[in-house]
């Protein structure tokens, strides 16, 4: 037993880290734009698409995953661009009806392209196959998964912590309005903000494709998992997101192994725990 928990918290973190990810993007967002963005599962779906259309083709897995974050950075631009940023002073509402029109509309464009019929992908041959820990087996993608996304959020990080592009975004996502009064090109940061966060939003669903395929509804379900994470680590927090993540994929892990029909149900169990004992979450300030 003790090994089997072993195992299962080891997955957890490389699931949790994916979660991360996805949260991280969507904490950026947020920030920024101060408005949930319910396109962010449908840019989660669409990096996993892009992912197995490259690899299809006979592109390499890394150049797959380089158009997974691209693709949906792109059309991040393109939908912040041409709606949410016409749409910023208007009322709240009309933001989100748009973001919610453009998840539909970016599914049913995923549908028409590759059908409704799940879709699956082997990971490269260097990747197959597991490490031998001696109490458990670990497969060799669930870590390099796990690597690769906490790689990308580090990088993420040094990204926001230590260039000047990072410190507007951080300024714009603390006091938006003092850093208009300061000079500096909100709406420029707003469209690099929702480019990035989904950009890895679309990552993310490259990296689990081949851990659990392909399919038009998954970015419903990542979305609500991204949401959870959210709301534990504290809206518009990057350090929450990440912290929240980790914790929701053990939770989920470790809890399949007891109870596994409630595992899913646990992750919003203590969502609500966390908004009973602490409103704003555990890294929030508001």
């Amino acid at each position: 037993m003790i090994s089997l928990l072993a195992a299962q918290l080891l997955n957890g973190l490389a699931i949790g880290m994916v979660y991360a990810l996805t949260a991280f993007g969507l904490s950026i967002i947020k920030g920024l734009l101060n408005v949930p963005n319910f396109a962010h599962g449908a840019f989660y779906a669409l990096g996993a698409y892009v992912c197995f259309a490259a690899m299809h083709v006979g592109m390499p897995f890394a150049l797959a995953l380089l158009l997974a974050f691209v693709a949906p950075a792109v059309v991040g631009v393109i939908v912040e661009k041409l709606g949410v940023a016409r749409l910023m002073s208007g009322p709240y509402l009309y933001q989100l009806l748009f973001l919610f029109g453009t998840a539909l509309v970016l599914e049913q464009l995923i549908i028409i392209i590759w059908g409704t019929v799940g879709l699956s992908a082997q990971p490269p041959e260097p990747l197959q196959g597991a490490f031998d820990l001696g109490f458990t087996w670990l497969p060799k993608y669930l870590v390099f998964n796990g690597a690769m996304a906490a790689l990308t959020i580090a990088v993420v990080w040094l990204l926001i912590e230590r260039t000047r592009l990072g410190s507007q975004i951080r300024a714009g996502i603390d006091k938006r309005e003092m850093a208009q009064c300061l000079g500096i090109d909100v709406s420029r940061l707003v469209t690099a903000g929702f480019a990035l966060g989904s950009g890895l939003a679309g990552l993310s669903g490259g990296l689990v494709l081949p851990l659990l395929g392909a399919n038009a509804t998954m970015g419903a379900d990542m979305l609500s998992i991204a949401f959870v994470v959210l709301v534990i680590g504290g809206l518009g927090s990057l350090y929450g997101a990440l912290a929240a993540g980790i914790l929701v994929g053990v939770i989920q892990s470790v809890s399949s192994v007891f109870v596994p029909s409630a595992s899913t149900v646990l992750i919003y169990v203590a969502m609500v725990a966390t908004l009973m004992i602490r409103p704003q979450g555990l890294f929030g300030e508001r």
